[in-house]
């Protein structure tokens, strides 16, 4: 099962929702300011992320949204704490949508060509 994580007021979240609608791909969707992602979750899509990315840092880079108000307060730490940081701070901090296909796959932003290979 597809899992979208956002918010109701985002472009992107929007546009994910009727990718998979349009498709007829079945998704839960999750609202952020509801609930946000597990601990297991987090580091699971880090992980499916790391593997395109090639490190565990770099797909906290990836997953950081650099627009975000509140990005300076990730900006200057250690690679380490930025993970930590933004799994405390998933609203304010994480680039949505955050789609996940499993266990194995994520994907964080607008990714319409890896979501047509997901069924």
């Amino acid at each position: 099962m597809i899992q979208i994580f956002g918010t109701n007021k985002n472009f992107d979240v929007k546009t994910a929702q009727r990718f998979f609608k349009e498709r007829r791909i079945q998704f839960q969707f999750v609202d952020l300011k509801e609930k946000e992602m597990s601990r297991g979750e987090f580091d699971s899509v880090v992980d499916a992320i790391a593997r395109e990315a090639g490190s565990r840092t770099d797909a906290i880079e990836a997953m950081t949204d650099t627009k975000s108000k509140d990005y300076a307060s990730i900006a200057y730490l250690e690679d380490g704490e930025k993970a930590e940081k933004l799994f405390e701070n998933q609203l304010k901090l994480l680039k949505q949508p955050v789609c996940r296909n499993g266990k194995n796959l994520a994907t964080v932003g607008l990714a319409q060509k890896t979501w047509e290979g997901w069924k």
